[in-house]
């Protein structure tokens, strides 16, 4: 394909096959296609349509080797090759026609023989030769012009023009897909697994979930995995963004890609191939740079008509002229102006070229952005919604301490909570069942019929009893009594922002637990930061209202929600939807995946549930909210520049025709301005690599 309008009539015809939709992406040169026919009448439709297709090679996995690319792909390398010849045979063409005194005797004879190779199809129509004969240069198409006239300069200039604006267009989006290069070519080739007790070194391609391998410092991880054995600082910042590395001891789960840049460690594989978190990252990243935004598919759209308006306003300059009396020469010459400087490759490269740049860039940060649909929300939400647990705060929860009643032990209220809690994995119920070390007593006792109620707490029979834990609510619905020493203790809970579950049995409450997690260390700013985005901050939170308030206290946010079940989440959404707000929301867990998804903008976590991150329009692969807010100011600067793009390449086309349709444009500079109006929206879409993070070093 050489232009928008190329994609446009392929995926037209793609697109006019029974079932089948597709999307041609001018940029990436690729087609997505969703159909049942087979992929050879794919290829055929395309064939028949002028153009050839193939099934693209497979890409190589992050964790194989070639993954990183060559410097210079053979289609770069032979326009540079084709540029290079073509440049040494204008020159001199080109100087023979602007400069009078190097015209010799013959001299038309020497510029046909070096503008042959370069533009063959123009020497049947050349005038006749004549000793003496001088040709004047000028910028401009005037009466006058002549048989005198041969134009081999233009002949050659416009085709070498042409092809160097291919070239640095083919070199600058190359550079535009850099980064998805560089995330491909992180992982390791080979690995150390322990078989048999001893290291056996192969291809990472081998790795099955469940292997243990080595990696030594220096190395990098081979794919996801959680340590064994060993403890080091894991660097992330390619996949992260995150430029401090992380601490990891055995138990924590880490990610192929880091490099140990400590001890030695033994991982065990839990995640192999394309399911890698870096696979997946690397497909959501492909996958958003094949999109098209609002605008560009008015783009596409003008752009189909735009050739055989063009080819038609060609046709009437020519008449024009010819008609006024300026003669075929003059004609001509404003005619073929006209078709070279209205090519629209700008229009097709305007979108997807800023997508393929900021698309990167935020994979690079650690923020997966999953197409131009998100990056129009990012320009148009007013409030966002944050999730407390897990995104405002740390999620780890802790046990702080425990009540009993009157006349009740704390070791066995204990005892009897974390046996209820112990099958769910709410942050709450890992932090009721992490017993000290010290507790008096036996282990947790088993528990018979567990029930678990979304938003309220667990019943079950532990031993002899039919116990409950959960919220205060919960035991006031079936009835049980919570004593006056213990109501104070809630109270005084809720007031210092932490988290109450009361443990109750035998008809009475018998003692609550105090669990409370912390807040992020860039929460309150990442507040401040969405507060000078123009976003109105709101806090959604299961907890009740003066833990909520408390929290949002120490965050400057105003507007609370407090006390919602998973389900209310969505609700409250909604609420904020009818009240005329677009929504953005940033939440984590697998209960706020409904949420993500309801909102206009949902910004999922990475370092929570996979149901998160599929539902969320933007994923942050780090906790840390401030990457949040960089995901905004990235997402808006691409859109920005997606329009920027889109209004050069208007107004390029729009301020050019009349001026060639005038007869005051040389087809040479008109090659040379459509080729550099291509590489201009390249470039100003480059612009986004230098989008650098929020500064973080001072925390």
């Amino acid at each position: 394909m050489t232009c928008a309008s190329c994609a446009n009539r392929v995926q037209r015809k793609l697109g006019r096959l029974p079932g089948t939709t597709a999307e041609v992406n001018y940029a990436t040169e690729r087609a997505t296609v969703s159909s049942e026919i087979p992929v050879e009448e794919l290829i055929a439709a395309v064939e028949a349509a002028g153009y050839t297709a193939s099934l693209p090679a497979a890409e190589p996995a992050p964790d194989a080797p070639g993954a990183e690319a060559e410097p210079e792909d053979e289609h770069t390398r032979r326009l540079r090759e084709r540029l290079v010849v073509c440049a040494v045979l204008t020159v001199p063409v080109v100087l023979l026609a602007m400069v009078p005194p190097l015209q010799i005797d013959y001299w038309q004879w020497l510029s046909l023989t070096l503008a042959a190779p370069v533009a063959v199809w123009g020497g049947a129509a050349l005038p006749p030769c004549r000793p003496g004969m001088r040709h004047g240069f000028d910028l401009t198409a005037r009466a006058g012009d002549g048989a005198g006239s041969i134009y081999l300069e233009a002949a050659a200039g416009v085709t070498t023009f042409l092809l160097a604006g291919r070239y640095l267009e083919a070199r600058s989006k190359r550079s535009a897909g850099a980064a998805l290069r560089a995330l491909l070519s992180l992982g390791a080739k080979d690995v150390a697994v322990l078989r048999g007790g001893r290291e056996v070194r192969v291809p990472v391609a081998e790795l099955v979930v469940g292997d243990e391998f080595v990696v030594r410092p220096g190395e990098t991880l081979a794919t996801d995995g959680v340590v064994r054995d060993g403890s080091s600082a894991l660097d992330a910042s390619m996949l992260t963004g995150e430029s401090v590395p992380a601490e990891v001891g055995p138990g924590d789960a880490v990610v192929g890609g880091c490099v140990n840049a400590g001890g030695r460690l033994v991982v065990r594989a839990t995640r192999v191939g394309a399911d890698t978190q870096l696979a997946r990252t690397a497909r959501l990243v492909e996958q958003a740079q094949t999109g098209k935004s609002a605008a560009q598919r008015l783009a596409d759209r003008v752009s189909a008509w735009f050739v055989p308006a063009v080819i038609g306003l060609a046709a009437l300059t020519l008449a024009g002229w010819v008609l006024l009396g300026g003669g075929w020469t003059q004609a001509f010459t404003a005619a073929v102006a006209v078709l070279i400087i209205a090519c629209p490759c700008a229009l097709g490269l305007a979108t997807p070229v800023a997508l393929m740049v900021g698309t990167g860039r935020g994979a690079q940060l650690g923020i997966l952005i999953k197409g131009p649909e998100a990056l129009e929300q990012t320009r148009t939400v007013d409030t966002v919604v944050l999730d407390k647990t897990g995104t405002l705060t740390t999620g780890a929860m802790r046990l702080r301490r425990v009540v009993a009643a009157p006349g009740e032990d704390e070791a066995e209220v204990h005892r009897v909570a974390a046996a209820l809690e112990q099958a769910s994995e709410h942050p709450i119920a890992r932090a009721v069942t992490a017993l000290p070390a010290d507790l008096p007593g036996e282990e947790v006792p088993p528990v018979e019929g567990p029930q678990a109620l979304a938003g309220l707490g667990v019943t079950g029979r532990v031993g002899p009893r039919e116990a409950l834990v959960g919220r205060a609510r919960l035991l006031a619905e079936r009835g049980l009594v919570v004593p006056d020493e213990l109501a104070a203790a809630l109270a005084a809970a809720e007031g210092e922002g932490a988290t109450a579950v009361v443990v109750g049995w035998d008809g009475a409450a018998r003692g609550l637990l105090v669990v409370g997690d912390e807040l992020k260390a860039t929460s309150a700013e990442a507040v401040e930061r969405f507060r000078g985005l123009g976003l109105h901050p709101v806090l959604l939170t299961g907890d009740n209202e003066r833990a909520a308030r408390a929290v949002a206290g120490r965050l400057g946010i105003d507007d609370v929600v407090a006390g919602v079940l998973p389900e209310d989440k969505v609700a409250t959404v909604r609420r904020l939807q009818s009240e005329g707000r677009r929504v953005a929301f940033v939440g984590d867990g697998v209960n706020d995946a409904a949420a993500l998804a309801t909102a206009d903008l949902g910004l999922a976590v990475g370092t929570g549930a996979d149901a998160a991150v599929e539902a969320g329009d933007l994923t942050l692969v780090r906790g840390d909210l401030l990457v949040a807010v960089d995901a905004l100011r990235l997402s808006r600067r691409t859109h920005r520049t997606i329009r920027q793009n889109l209004v050069w390449a208007f107004g390029y086309n729009v301020a050019a025709l009349p001026v060639a349709v005038a007869g005051l444009l040389n087809p040479m500079l008109a090659g040379l301005a459509m080729g550099l109006s291509s590489v201009a929206v390249v470039l100003s879409s480059l612009r986004l690599r230098r989008f650098r993070a929020l500064d973080r070093t001072a925390r």
